[in-house]
């Protein structure tokens, strides 16, 4: 808008001018770093955040010449083409989230090349394979379950440290932890393993501890779980694919509740256009929840609650029945 353009304007009687490059990309002035985003959730969150607009940076340990332990196709590079494709800008920087010089240099490439980091995602996991279901902690592959915990928690703790920093830099910054399960859910009910449990009850910990951090000095840390969620693990676990996941309904009818990764995805990209998104700091969110408070929706336009229905249907032994959940 010119100078003159503004003078002739009457504050009073002409409504601002609507950008609509800013309606339809909120997030396109937006720095954010996505830690643990070659697949799954991380992926899901990284690509919805591109497609708000964002500059998207996102970390993991394989790429296209290195494969991490999970030993899996899905590449970070893979992600950030997503991003791209979707309407942001993705930028791939391996980095092993347990070593501290890694980390620190990521932070620091971030620092050098953009004003500021808007949005720091913790999404950093990698124990799909170390943890066995409903196996008490003397059973327990000792090795396993404390590899697990550096994995799914010393990571977090390392990556705040040194990218919380440069998130304060500016107002209005967003943290969330990505964790499974809702505080209401996990404060009751035992999940899966003892170091399993542990690990997710402790991120849950984490948004909590940061919001009173972080919540005084201008930013928000929020805890987020996805659903029952369609990752690449766990449709190759079913032996589906996207295209025709409801087959695994025979034998797991309750999947019929389950969500894509760009669910959680929409519901980070929600919170980081929230102007008014201080009311959540602290708190423990789902993206069944969100979906109800923002109004998005998963791919095929449904808006599944998983945690609820969880306890309302599946934790009551009740016959598998989504009606009024998605």
């Amino acid at each position: 808008m010119t100078q003159e353009s503004r003078m002739a304007r009457d504050p009073r009687t002409t409504p601002e001018p609507r950008d609509d490059r800013t309606a339809e990309a909120p997030l396109r002035e937006k720095v954010a770093l996505v830690a643990g985003a070659t697949r799954g959730a991380g992926r899901g969150i990284a690509v919805e955040l591109g497609a708000a607009g964002a500059t998207v940076y996102v970390t993991g340990r394989t790429t296209r010449s290195r494969r991490s332990e999970y030993d899996r196709a899905e590449t970070i590079e893979d992600t950030a083409d997503l991003v791209t494709a979707a309407g942001g800008r993705g930028i791939a920087v391996p980095t092993d989230h347990l070593e501290q010089d890694q980390v620190k240099a990521l932070v620091d490439r971030i620092a050098a090349e953009q004003d500021g980091l808007d949005v720091l995602v913790n999404d950093i996991w990698g124990g799909e394979h170390l943890f066995g279901w409903d196996q008490p902690v003397w059973e327990h592959d000792l090795d396993k379950g404390l590899r697990l915990h550096r994995l799914a928690v010393e990571t977090h703790a390392i990556t705040s440290h040194f990218a919380l920093p440069l998130l304060l830099r500016g107002p209005g910054g967003l943290h969330v932890e990505v964790t499974d399960g809702t505080a209401d859910y996990n404060g009751v009910n035992y999940r899966n393993s003892f170091f399993y449990d542990l690990a997710k009850n402790s991120v849950l910990r984490m948004a909590f501890s940061l919001g009173h951090e972080l919540g005084p000095r201008g930013a928000t840390a929020v805890a987020l779980t996805p659903g029952w969620m369609r990752s690449e693990i766990m449709l190759d676990a079913f032996g589906v694919t996207e295209e025709n996941w409801r087959d695994a309904l025979t034998d797991q009818p309750h999947f019929a509740i389950s969500e894509t990764p760009h669910y959680v995805g929409r519901a980070v990209a929600a919170l980081a256009a929230d102007p008014d998104v201080a009311r959540f700091n602290g708190t423990s969110q789902s993206s069944g929840g969100l979906a109800q408070v923002y109004g998005f929706t998963d791919l095929d336009g449904s808006r599944p609650d998983a945690w609820r229905y969880l306890v309302e249907v599946q934790d009551t032994g009740k016959p598998a029945d989504v009606t009024g959940y998605r």
